[in-house]
């Protein structure tokens, strides 16, 4: 169902898209792509009214990403997987300007205003809010709102996702470039990661993009080996650092992390965390929790 008599149109979805499927028509359309800040982008706000997570699939999920199974409430990196498929449905569409190939997760801000209940029901909402140019090309923001029964928004998040191309003129640095300069965090742990991190992540996820699956198909896209899901590694920063029940989370992915591999957990005792290669020469992914009022 679409809305009329606005410039934003709201589809009403009987069902989470399929991933394949839009992973697929994404990668066939990327080529005909032109990617550039004042493009045109859809303004489509794509609604699931009634979503109940699949438990067995929830519980597959932490114990990939180190939260403890068998809690009554949503990790609060999950409502990004349930979101995804709708934001999958509007980067693979015809009328989003940027190609679904060789696009980067560069960064997300996740707001929990309450404990989610794993047996609740809510309402999602995804839409693109915005094109803005990037020092190396165009950045889309995809926004996903979670809802309860009643109306209530108790999670919601923005991304933003960057397609590299030859820019003109020079772009400001990113806001957030004080933060990533900052010396190393204590470490607190290092992680050994196998190199079937990515298809047990994306079995549990249902992102299969083929850069995370296998050597062969990630260097298809120019990667020596499969990488780990940018969103697996925040998540599993968060497993070990905890959030309060509302919170804020601000993290940006830096650097691939490859499989099999070895990663340093980091962080402090004011929120900030990151993860980073043993040797401290990159920082995969820097982040920090702020507690927020109930």
């Amino acid at each position: 169902m679409t809305g009329t008599g606005s410039a934003v149109d709201t589809v009403v979805l009987p069902r989470s898209p399929a991933l394949a499927p839009l992973l697929a028509r994404g990668a066939l359309r990327s080529p005909f792509k032109r990617p550039r800040p004042d493009a045109p982008f859809p303004r489509t706000r794509l609604v699931l009214p009634s979503v109940r997570v699949d438990l067995a699939r929830l519980a597959a999920y932490e114990r990939v990403c180190g939260f403890a199974t068998g809690d009554d409430a949503l990790p609060i990196t999950y409502p990004h997987v349930l979101g995804f498929p709708q934001a999958m449905s509007l980067m693979s569409g015809a009328d989003f300007p940027l190609p679904l190939l060789g696009l980067v997760h560069t960064s997300i801000d996740i707001t929990r205003h309450a404990t989610l209940p794993a047996t609740g029901s809510y309402e999602l909402t995804v839409y693109l809010a915005d094109l803005a140019p990037h020092r190396r090309g165009t950045q889309a923001t995809v926004v996903t709102v979670m809802r309860t029964a009643g109306a209530d928004v108790v999670w919601e998040s923005t991304s933003t996702y960057l397609a590299r191309h030859r820019t003109v003129r020079p772009v400001p640095e990113h806001p957030g470039a004080a933060r990533q300069k900052r010396g190393p965090l204590p470490a607190v742990a290092e992680w050994r990661l196998t190199a079937d991190l990515g298809r047990r992540y994306g079995a549990a996820s249902g992102d299969r993009n083929p850069i995370h699956l296998h050597p062969l198909t990630a260097r298809l896209f120019g990667f020596p080996r499969a990488i780990a899901h940018g969103m697996w590694t925040v998540a599993r920063c968060l497993a070990a650092h905890g959030t309060p029940e509302a919170a804020l989370v601000r993290a940006e992915f830096r650097a691939p992390v490859l499989l099999p591999g070895t990663a340093v957990y980091a962080a402090d005792d004011i929120g900030r965390f990151e993860l980073r290669a043993p040797s401290e020469q990159r920082t995969h992914l820097t982040g920090e929790v702020l507690p927020l009022l109930i």
